[in-house]
Parts: C-alpha cells; structure tokens; sequence
C-alpha cells in the first residue's frame, strides 16, 4: 500500500471513529503533516483521492471539510460517502449493525402501537414474501421485511433517518444472509426470530416487538463477530449495480 493510501485510509478512520466529525473543517496541511509524520506532499495527495471518494469536499476561500456522510438521495444504488468507507473498513458493518438495532428496535415498538389495518397488511405480504423466498438468497425480502415495520411506527424522521441509510442497512442483510444463513443452526435461528418479531407487531404487542427486533439485530451482529473471533472470514456483499431496477420496497 502506498504512503498516500495508508495517510487516508487512517483520515478515514479518524472520520469513523468520530475524530472528523460531518461538515467539520479538516485540519491544514502543516497540520496534517505534523501530526502524522509525513511530508505536506504525502497528505495533498492523500486529501486528493479522499476528495475523488466525496469522503472530503473542498470550499473555495474556506479550505476542506468532511463531507456529509449520507447522501440527500434515497436511490438504492446511490453510492454516499459512508457506502465507501463501508466498503473499506470492516468495523463499519458493526457500527451499522448497532444503529440497526436501536433505531428497528424502536421502530418496532411504535409499529405494534400505531400500525393500522393496510400497515398490518403490507408486514404480513411482506412476511409472507420472505418466508417464500429461498433463504441462501432472501437478502432483498428479509430487508423488505424490517422496512414494511419501520414504516408503521408512523415516525417521519425515524422513517427518514432509516430510510437515508437504507443502501447500508440493505448491506447488513446481505452480510447476515451471506455468512449465517447457509449455517441451518443459525438459519433456524433467524427464522425464529422473524417470526416473533412478525407475531408481536401484528399482536399489538409494543414491548414484546421491541425485544424481538433488538434480540434479532444483536444476534446477527454476536454471531458474524463470534465467526471473525474463530478465524473464518466474514463475507461483506456490495448492492449489486442493478440493485435499482429490481428492488421494490413493500408499502410504497
């Protein structure tokens, strides 16, 4: 690896690790330089391929700052920022899968309270999808599922905010359907779990949903962590390019 890619691959972690922080200005050059041991040439050069990544966006007059991470667009192959670093660090599937589930887990909880009749009906199409669909390859109907339950929380800005990450939670799936399902004790599992969160939220149950959803995130995230842990390699699968032109989301 060169110098330059090794300088901004560590820029990237100090962006994930919280150090950068979106929209933050990016310290100069002298400053870079200085604090990580490299010439001013070495950081321009890494700056650069950050900036043709959109993990940094140069101002004019003003100078570099960190880019939004999630892009305004809810384009299923819209690659953000954060897709790249995704792709680059392989923490960020346990960062993503923390956010998953505390935000589904909420979601949940308000979807058993306040889902309506035509709510009720699209979780149960979708449930019906998913438990139709081959599990070696249901990433886009187990996704389909948890979105149909993040809709009927009846929470705009929970619905937003899930929905503006909704390329990276999609890649969390593909990741958990890539690495546990093919394992049966695992898939057992996974199905369980799905059908109790499914049972609860249509059961207007808000506490039971809530503790389904959370219990089925951790779940995915301790066993791909315990594999990693055992020496096997954890499989991180991309949005196919096309992703767009077939997925459908369940209620829209």
């Amino acid at each position: 690896m060169a110098i330059s890619q090794e300088i901004s691959y560590r820029l990237e972690r100090l962006i994930l690790d919280g150090g950068l922080a979106p929209e933050q200005k990016i310290p100069s050059e002298r400053q870079l330089a200085a604090r990580l041991g490299v010439s001013r040439a070495i950081i321009r050069e890494a700056l650069h391929e950050l900036q043709g990544r959109g993990v940094i966006e140069t101002r004019h007059g003003k100078g570099s700052f960190v880019a939004s991470m999630v892009s305004g667009s809810n384009r299923i192959d819209d690659q953000s920022p954060l897709m790249h670093l995704f792709e680059g660090h392989p923490r960020t599937l346990y960062d993503l899968l923390e956010v998953r589930e505390q935000l589904e887990g909420q979601a949940a909880f308000l979807a058993a309270q306040r889902a309506t009749s035509l709510d009720r009906h699209r979780i149960t199409k979708a449930f019906r999808a998913l438990e139709e669909t081959d599990p070696l390859s249901n990433a886009r109907s187990d996704h389909s599922f948890h979105l149909a339950i993040v809709e009927a929380s009846h929470n705009p800005v929970l619905v937003h905010v899930l929905n503006s990450l909704k390329n990276m939670m999609l890649m969390t799936v593909q990741a958990s359907v890539a690495n546990l399902n093919p394992r049966q004790e695992m898939r057992k599992k996974i199905v369980r779990q799905h059908r109790q969160l499914y049972d609860a939220v249509i059961s207007g149950k808000p506490g039971a949903a809530q503790k389904a959803a959370t219990a089925h995130v951790r779940f995915v995230s301790d066993a791909m962590r315990d594999m990693e842990k055992d020496g096997s390699e954890v499989i991180r699968m991309p949005v196919p390019p096309d992703a767009s032109a077939r997925h459908s989301q369940t209620n829209l």
